[in-house]
């Protein structure tokens, strides 16, 4: 393995896990990053996986440590943190069709964060429910900002995430 791909890999995967903890932070100071309705603007990032690996572990460790510093329950903390690897693994497999690469973090965070919100933290509402206003929050945030995302960066993508 040559070590300046993975040092540059690692450097990337670091960036966007502090990009997804910085703007959870300010989801959550303006009161959108939690409940049974949520738009967090982090989750645009999960737009990234298209443009490189690194972004696969840099949005799982993102979610992990944002939800961490945020005081969710520890259910919140390694499901959340599943559901966004599985988002970004399935963006990553699908990145050669971008606008169908947003629906995995989509439908990962739909189903897995209804039961976090039910079994974790109380939510007396219907999981079924919370799959709708989370699915929704989603679609708004990796769907439509990372959409957003997509089309602001993918000119310079290759300057940005290149390995050279």
């Amino acid at each position: 393995m040559n070590t300046r791909y993975s040092v540059r890999g690692l450097i990337h995967g670091g960036a966007i896990a502090a990009l997804y903890v910085a703007l959870t932070f300010v989801s959550a100071q303006l009161g959108l990053s939690s409940g049974v309705i949520q738009l967090r603007l982090s989750e645009a990032l999960c737009i990234l996986p298209i443009f490189t690996p690194a972004a696969i572990p840099g949005l799982a460790i993102g979610c992990m440590l944002a939800n961490a510093m945020t005081g969710s329950v520890i259910l919140d903390v390694i499901l959340g943190s599943i559901a966004t690897l599985i988002g970004a693994i399935g963006t990553r497999l699908l990145r050669s069709r971008h606008v169908l690469s947003v629906v995995p973090p989509i439908l990962a965070n739909a189903f897995i964060v209804p039961f976090v919100l039910r079994y974790g933290y109380g939510m007396p509402d219907a999981v079924w429910y919370m799959i709708i206003t989370v699915g929704a929050g989603e679609i708004l945030s990796a769907g439509v900002l990372g959409i957003l995302l997509y089309r602001a960066i993918r000119c310079r993508a290759e300057q940005i995430f290149s390995r050279s």
